[in-house]
């Protein structure tokens, strides 16, 4: 799934030879970093209740990366550098990143794995 989402990303790219869209590739990258960095490799930080300042912070940069997926091409089609049919496809691609995220989240949380 990561790969189809990756493709698409490039496709969005190619199709319009335009590249601009690959910024919000950066923000794939960002997304799992909190949870890398603060919570130990596990997404279990982001259901908890818990509170402190480090995993607050990386609650926050968790949200911030995955809004920024959905803003950049927003506003890259807003200033007209990107078409519409680009940014349909950087949806596409980021909808299925978060399908991918749900589900290694889903199977992390399982004990049979």
């Amino acid at each position: 799934m990561f790969s189809a989402s990756i493709l698409l990303q490039i496709m969005a790219c190619a199709i319009y030879n335009n590249w601009w869209p690959m910024l919000s590739a950066l923000m794939y990258v960002l997304v799992p970093m909190p949870c890398l960095f603060f919570g130990g490799g596990s997404t279990q930080f982001l259901i908890s209740r818990d509170g402190g300042g480090w995993i607050d912070a990386a609650k926050f940069m968790t949200g911030a990366s995955a809004v920024g997926s959905i803003a950049i091409p927003i506003i890259l089609r807003h200033a007209h550098m990107i078409e519409t049919g680009a940014m349909f496809i950087e949806f596409t691609s980021f909808f299925i990143f978060v399908c991918t995220v749900l589900c290694f989240h889903r199977a992390s949380l399982e004990d049979d794995w």
